[in-house]
């Protein structure tokens, strides 16, 4: 007979283990094994009359996974008695039962999770949460004014249901609801509630979600701080609104979601707007703005009356008639200023040519002097200017010749014309 490979790594499909050396070599390793602490949620319990062994089905608190675990009554006896969604830790040794090759646990203690260790776990997940930014109120979506269609997420036939329905409608009588009936507690409803809030944010039309339930201790209420539930509405795209419990309850339900309803019935105010209300705003508006319109009427018309009554446009062409006067005042004042202007310039102008006429040489000539003037026609004004016999040239009125200087004399005569007196009065 050909042996078996030792080691898993060494077999191949010629040389494979069979069945039986695989469960042995299973069993073996899992004997191994200490034993460990585990906490789970109690789904099933079996005690059977005359049997020492009770058996429990033992389920995570987070996903679909269990294990069957065998312990003894005396154990169970030794504790409160275990009720279906009860929270518990247990001592554990896994046991392999190789002729099925099944795996289960055999539990040597078990204590029920207290209601100080359950608030801790959710401080604990609570903090965690919140510094991932999940409970930033910066990420929270508003709520639409008037939804098309709203999501409701409560239990099979729940005084949630009614609540949230009845006061929606009653608010807002043609407010449509999408309705996913859900366990509400227990093990089943953290997957429950995750699939209706998936396809109720998939659906489209539905433009707001809401969770609600009743009042109930911390342990019915922790499906609702679950963290993959809290992990699911945070990555809504759908506003979802919180509404479990009294005032008294607040699951991390209520901080991840984008409202928080402290009952379903305020959970329904808080999803549609009252009906009443808005009407009643509506026509305290139009009342408001009628009379706003009405005062501005009454304002433009007195404006306008006044308007009327002035003089300007009781006879329309007096504002162009007063235009007229003062343009025409203006014209002669203007015209008589011009006119003094010119006047006293040309007369300025007649006292410049008098007396340039009068300074001027040939005006002297014409009087009777004569100019005379050397050949370099430099003007001779003193005798002492000439030699005898130079040639000089002697201009008078008539023309001009030449003469020869034959000698010459100081005189002192005064020869001042008396024509030039008075030549320098500038007139006025």
């Amino acid at each position: 007979m050909t042996a078996l490979p030792e080691r898993a790594a060494d077999t191949t499909a010629e040389h494979p283990w069979p069945v039986r050396l695989l469960s042995m070599k299973v069993g073996e390793y899992i004997e191994k094994m200490s034993v460990v602490w585990v906490e789970g949620q109690v789904v099933q319990l079996n005690r059977r009359p005359g049997s020492s062994t009770a058996y429990l089905t033992l389920r995570d608190t987070d996903v679909d996974m269990s294990f069957n675990v065998a312990i003894r009554v005396t154990a169970l006896d030794a504790m409160p008695p275990l009720q279906p969604g009860a929270r518990v830790v247990t001592q554990v040794k896994p046991a392999f039962w190789a002729p099925r090759g099944s795996l289960s646990l055999d539990a040597r203690q078990i204590r029920p999770v207290g209601i100080g260790q359950l608030l801790a776990q959710l401080e604990y997940l609570k903090a965690n949460l919140a510094a991932e930014g999940l409970f930033d109120p910066r990420r929270k979506r508003p709520l639409p004014f008037l939804p098309r269609t709203v999501g409701l997420i409560c239990g099979r036939g729940s005084a949630a249901e009614r609540d949230v329905v009845e006061n929606a409608r009653r608010r807002w009588p043609t407010v449509r609801f999408e309705i996913r009936t859900v366990a509400v507690q227990g093990v089943n409803a953290v997957p429950e509630v995750m699939t209706a809030l998936q396809a109720l944010d998939a659906t489209d039309g539905v433009d707001v979600i809401v969770i609600a339930r009743g009042g109930g201790s911390v342990e019915d209420l922790l499906p609702f701080s679950n963290e993959a539930l809290i992990r699911a509405v945070a990555a809504a795209r759908t506003p979802v609104v919180s509404a479990i419990g009294h005032d008294v309850d607040t699951p991390l339900l209520d901080h991840v979601a984008d409202h928080r309803a402290s009952t379903p019935t305020d959970a329904a105010k808080a999803i549609v707007p009252d009906a009443a209300h808005e009407n009643q705003t509506v026509r305290t508006s139009r009342e408001r703005l009628r009379r706003a319109l009405t005062l501005r009427l009454r304002h433009e018309q007195t404006t306008l009356d006044q308007l009327l009554h002035r003089p300007v446009l009781a006879i329309p062409t007096a504002f162009l008639d007063v235009q007229r006067e003062d343009l025409t005042r203006r014209w002669h004042r203007a015209s008589e200023t011009m006119h003094r202007r010119i006047e006293r310039d040309q007369d300025r102008i007649a006292y410049l040519r008098r007396s340039a006429r009068v300074l001027s040489p040939t005006s002297t000539i014409e009087r009777g002097y004569a100019l005379l003037t050397r050949v370099d026609d430099h003007v001779v004004t003193a005798p002492d200017q000439v030699s005898p016999g130079e040639l000089l040239r002697v201009r008078v009125a008539g023309g001009d010749f030449g003469v020869r200087v034959a000698g010459y004399e100081q005189t002192s005569t005064d020869l001042t014309d008396p024509t030039d007196e008075g030549a320098s009065d500038e007139p006025d």
